[in-house]
């Protein structure tokens, strides 16, 4: 089982996760992140210090957010590794607590 970040991540990109991660598992698409399945090793820092409550573990992925699974698995090899800490996109205040971010979602790689 890995850990998925879900919707309420998009358009706010807090790195707080990526600070505490012990492996460098996260990848950062342009208003996005996700994890690598396969290189998550379940420990669960990450969690509790996403301000947006969007990283779960994949057995408690709220039902709504299911497909995340799947985005999070496809873009962790089309995006680049993020190991250190940046700040949130300037818009993170506004979107963090809007719902129904699906369609603002951005495939790209973030690209510095």
């Amino acid at each position: 089982m890995a850990y998925i970040v879900a919707e309420p991540c998009v358009k706010c990109k807090y790195t707080d996760c990526v600070e505490v991660c012990p492996v460098n598992c996260f990848y950062e698409g342009v208003n996005f992140l996700v994890i690598h399945p396969d290189e998550c090793i379940d420990c669960g820092a990450c969690e509790p210090v996403c301000p947006t409550k969007a990283i779960f573990p994949e057995s408690d992925l709220p039902e709504k957010w299911a497909e995340w699974t799947a985005l999070n698995k496809e873009y962790c090899t089309k995006w680049p590794n993020i190991a250190e800490k940046k700040a949130a996109l300037p818009e993170a205040e506004e979107f963090k607590e809007k719902e129904g971010k699906r369609a603002l979602f951005d495939p790209n790689p973030f690209a510095g």
